[in-house]
């Protein structure tokens, strides 16, 4: 019976020192990773180059007033809210049709 327990505790300090890091650390690098992953922008579209538009915070297509202008608010600005069907092509019922 004395040999179980020296046993049993030679196992969870084992556990508890070896195993048990390697796992939160296993967990914390999948986390990071699953993080890391960023959304990349639709290709469908050429990249508008134009150096006129700024975000200067709108997000919806009745505050924009052309396709190129909205093309350009997609893909640079955060929080648009002009690309309902998500693919890649913003206002489709105003200015991109």
């Amino acid at each position: 019976m004395k040999n179980l327990l020296i046993a049993l505790i030679i196992g969870a300090a084992v556990w508890h020192f070896y195993l048990k890091p390697n796992a939160a650390q296993s967990v914390s690098s999948t986390v990071s990773s699953i993080t890391s992953v960023q959304p990349q922008p639709a290709t469908g579209f050429p990249k508008v180059a134009s150096s006129s538009y700024s975000c200067d915070g709108r997000t919806h297509c009745s505050q924009m007033t052309s396709c190129e202008e909205a093309t350009f608010f997609l893909r640079n600005c955060p929080g648009t809210k002009m690309d309902g069907n998500y693919d890649g092509v913003p206002c489709e019922q105003q200015h991109c049709r």
